[in-house]
């Protein structure tokens, strides 16, 4: 008989070329474990949707929870691809992963924030204020989001739209409504100011790496524009005088919700520069500006972007594509940092 105080199996995960290590017990994810640890893997969707934790496997054994086909390909799994947010361990696991959190990473943190303003934007967009505790402190990069805790144990990710210096005290999210959504129907029908939202974060790898001098491009559609906005504020912040290319693409050109905002830095930031995107303008719009597939317009751009970085946030069939078509104009795949929302 087996005794019910049992400790649960484990093992050891190694990372290279970082050499960090950490435990992953049984029937739990590999990406889950990091980040339980302090170590986190690159992710973004941490649902199987994305791709963005995918790393190599150089030895042991894992098995994959059900995952997007797009994420992680058969034929890639036969190859030793990991998609650590899906990835259980059955043995040591060895993997290669250049975008590992360094030690002293900001520590994840459960808090209560008090709804401050609630901002309609567009027919289809809300831009929320929250207010952390007096005497709280909430540490992130610019580019990283956070958890809304909801009843149930349901979840709902949102990238902070500002970067940690700006808005002492206070976070700024954009909620997309989608209908029938368990937290954006709450944000566009029922949530008024004063009230309380449980959070917990700072989650993701999609920050600024700040050790490289490559002109950068910003691709953002819909709400991926909140932490490229995150982004460009650090960049103003700490004098970053790279060349950076904004590409945000919509719908229509409504979808542009803080179009003002990036002309407003256009003025303060000689190396920016805003190319504007609209796929589907019908003519009471007036647009005149370019139209078509935002990660596209890159590509007209700048056909060689093998000596560029990557930026992309938005949806997971505009990250995907931009991942795919990018990697074949040349840019090397460890200069390609992505957000799926």
């Amino acid at each position: 008989m087996i005794s019910s105080n049992t400790a649960v199996p484990s093992f050891q995960m190694t990372v290279k070329p970082s050499g960090r290590t950490f435990s992953v017990q049984q029937n739990e994810t590999i990406l889950a474990a990091g980040i339980r640890q302090g170590i986190n893997l690159p992710y973004g969707c941490k649902d199987g949707a994305c791709g963005v934790c995918k790393c190599k496997k150089i030895s042991g054994n894992v098995t994959h929870l059900e995952h997007q086909s797009n994420a992680l390909s058969s034929d890639e799994e036969a190859r030793g691809m990991v998609l650590s947010c899906c990835a259980l361990a059955y043995s040591d696991v060895v993997l290669e992963s250049r975008q590992v959190t360094t030690e002293g990473a900001f520590p994840v943190k459960k808090i209560p924030l008090r709804v401050t303003s609630l901002e309609k934007v567009s027919a289809d967009v809300m831009v929320l204020k929250l207010q952390m505790p007096a005497h709280d402190t909430f540490l992130y990069r610019a580019g990283q989001y956070l958890d809304v805790l909801l009843p149930n144990g349901i979840r709902r990710s949102y990238s902070m739209a500002h970067a940690s210096h700006t808005l002492a005290g206070f976070l700024e999210l954009h909620i997309r409504h989608t209908p029938g959504g368990k937290f954006s129907d709450h944000v566009f029908h029922t949530m008024k100011e004063k009230d309380i939202l449980r959070i917990e974060g700072p989650y993701g790898s999609f920050y600024l790496r700040e050790n490289s001098t490559k002109p950068m491009i910003f691709l953002a559609s819909g709400t991926g524009f909140a932490p490229v906005k995150a982004l460009m504020e650090h960049l103003q912040f700490a004098n970053v005088t790279r060349p950076v290319s904004l590409y945000w693409g919509g719908c229509r050109p409504a979808d542009l919700y803080q179009d003002a905002w990036i002309k407003d830095r256009l003025l303060e930031m000689p190396s920016l520069r805003y190319v504007p995107v609209v796929s589907d303008a019908l003519p009471e719009d007036g647009w005149t500006g370019r139209t078509g597939f935002v990660h596209l317009a890159v590509l007209e751009d700048i056909p060689d972007l093998s000596s560029h970085q990557v930026y992309a946030c938005g949806a997971p069939v505009v990250v995907d594509s931009a991942r795919t078509d990018y990697l074949r104009a040349g840019l090397p795949e460890e200069e390609f940092f992505a957000d799926s929302l």
